[in-house]
């Protein structure tokens, strides 16, 4: 066996887990780990300006690509309290990122030493595994459990706390016989998955449900084949956009109060069988249970026990990996098909393809200031298939969400649950380190995007190259419109007469010279006919320089977005399309 600080053991274990993506800050506490990643050399660091940003960081990375583990790296008390948030967005989306924080000596935790903190109590609620490793020779078997856990059942977050005393003693340690753990997912059986499909097949009109965990098990390619082999429509939650590409025939889309389509939430009141496979039933994707229920039977495959149930009561319900599922009904359908047995779902899924071709809001507006939907239409004109577009919350993101075409999973990544603002920009740049000379496009609002917009100088020092879409309407928007029912406009609104900056015409702050100073290039748009240039700007622009380019759009400061309280009583505050001129990157076009 060989001799070596537990620090030195970490980073082993590191690389031979395949965790090698870092962002993080240094700091006294954690400098022995800082050290052992500077000796090794196999795992890249990422410099944050802010820890919660490094977190997010990680965050992104993890949701770029199947298999990824993002690392953030702080030191003792506050940098472990910045990553809570982090560690919330990735846990309620369950996003495996592991977090390691300096600590104080082991002897000294209970003496207030300065930035000592409970950080293990701290984080539990929002982690699968939080420690602070108190004998060094855990280190080892520490790391080797967060990486099982962060990999079994639902995947999610750890957090390992490090005393430096801890990270500074040696233990005898040999990573050619270290091994990871087996993760544990559990596995539909075939008697489960032929009765699933006995009630689907019962259905006159049946619908999957397709949502994250659908991604999280890189299943995409088998749902699709599955809903093909079946002829049966697939309504993606937010989470799981994405499984199934947009332009699919089967693509019935999404169903909600907010980010959901128009046919998407008929075709679902229109059903008559559901079958959930990855999701959680989210409440802004089923409204009140009642209306969303009514008339429908339901099959929920989840791969947490737990979370059948939580929200109603399934008529069956199946703990199961969404891909292992997935793969046992696609072995018993396939059987059926060849038998003759499976029902003739045509009418049914041509149905749901003719609500897409009549049923689309309006998004060609030629107004100044410009009208968000506007912005949307020409996002499409200007990015292909192959965009990855990153968001968190606000009007912003539930118009995107509305309005713009994901066309393969892993390209909307979205802080669904928790929806802090200030994720997109650290975000953006993790998933650029997770997919690297891609077409990453984020996009903010402007109070989203001045959170953490410190965030901005990491991309221009680590040359991490994207456009971040900001549609300022100098406002928080979705906080404004939600005030209407109490009758006020209260502290929401962002305008301001700039003293430094008098062409904002009162919008504000200046995000153009704001990204300038942090060492990105921006362009400003005033006029819906200029759009598509700023865009070809954009992208001139990021790949001489690869550093992330800022567009910002200038909004009409009052639009209200399509939102309502059921699925059948969803608000369109503006007009409808009437015309296919009305919404001409509509993937159907518009139907007399």
């Amino acid at each position: 066996m060989t001799k070596m600080r537990t620090v030195d053991a970490a980073i082993a274990i590191l690389e031979k887990e395949g965790a090698t993506e870092a962002f993080g800050l240094p700091g006294a506490a954690i400098n022995p780990f800082y050290s052992a990643m500077r000796a090794h050399g196999g795992i890249r660091h990422t410099l944050a300006r802010h820890v919660e940003g490094a977190s997010h960081m990680a965050d992104g990375y993890s949701r770029a690509a199947d298999g990824n583990i993002g690392i953030c790296v702080g030191t003792s008390g506050p940098a472990g309290t910045d990553m809570i948030t982090g560690l919330y967005a990735a846990w309620a989306d369950s996003v495996p990122i592991l977090c390691i924080t300096g600590q104080a000596p082991v002897a000294k935790l209970h003496k207030e030493d300065f930035q000592a903190v409970d950080i293990e109590t701290i984080a539990k609620p929002v982690t699968k595994m939080a420690m602070t490793i108190l004998e060094p020779a855990q280190v080892p078997g520490a790391f080797q459990k967060a990486f099982q856990l962060m990999r079994s059942g639902r995947p999610g977050p750890v957090l390992l706390d490090l005393p430096i005393d801890v990270q500074m003693a040696e233990i005898e340690f040999d990573i050619d016989t270290y091994e990871p753990l087996p993760a544990e997912k559990p596995k539909a059986s075939r008697k489960q998955a032929e009765k699933a499909l006995d009630m689907l097949t019962a259905a006159e009109r049946p619908l999957i449900v397709a949502g994250g965990g659908i991604i999280n098990a890189g299943a995409s390619a088998q749902l699709v084949e599955l809903a093909e082999l079946l002829n049966v429509p697939v309504i993606p939650t937010l989470m799981g956009w994405g499984t199934i590409p947009d332009n699919h025939r089967l693509m019935a889309g999404m169903a909600g109060l907010q980010t959901s389509h128009r046919y998407g939430n008929e075709n679902m009141l229109a059903s008559d069988f559901v079958i959930g496979i990855g999701n959680r039933w989210a409440n802004r994707h089923t409204g009140g249970l009642d209306t969303y229920t009514k008339g429908r039977k339901f099959v929920h495959i989840d791969i947490e026990p737990t979370q059948i149930g939580r929200v109603f009561a399934p008529d069956l319900g199946i703990t199961s990996d969404a891909g292992a599922a997935l793969e046992i009904l696609l072995e018993v359908a396939k059987e059926r098909k060849a038998a003759g047995k499976l029902p003739d779902y045509s009418g049914w899924a041509g149905e749901c393809a003719e609500r897409k071709g009549k049923l689309q809001r309006k998004t060609h507006f030629e107004n100044v200031p410009i009208k968000p939907q506007r912005v949307y239409e020409e996002m499409n004109k200007a990015f292909g298939e192959d965009t990855t577009y990153v968001s968190t919350i606000g009007l912003s993101q539930i118009a995107g969400a509305q309005l713009l075409h994901v066309f393969g999973p892993r390209r909307w990544i979205n802080a669904g649950q928790a929806g802090p603002l200030g994720w997109t920009a650290p975000a953006a740049l993790g998933v650029v380190r997770g997919k690297p000379d891609e077409t990453v496009v984020a996009l903010s609002g402007d109070y989203d995007f001045q959170f953490m917009i410190e965030e901005l100088a990491v991309g221009a020092q680590f040359q991490l190259p994207y456009i971040h879409v900001v549609v300022n309407n100098s406002y928080l928007g979705l906080i404004r419109q939600s005030q209407r029912g109490f009758e006020m406009d209260y502290h929401v609104s962002l305008a301001f007469e700039n003293v430094n900056s008098p062409e904002m015409n009162g919008y504000g702050v200046d995000h153009v010279k704001v990204a300038e100073g942090l060492g990105c290039k921006a362009v400003r748009v005033e006029n819906p006919e200029d759009l598509s240039a700023a865009f070809d700007k954009a992208r001139a622009l990021m790949a001489e320089y690869k550093v992330p380019v800022i567009v910002e759009v200038i909004l009409e400061r009052v639009t209200n977005i399509s939102m309502g309280t059921e699925l059948d009583n969803v608000n369109e505050f503006e007009g409808l399309a009437e015309t296919a001129a009305d919404a001409p990157t509509a993937l159907v076009a518009l139907q007399g």
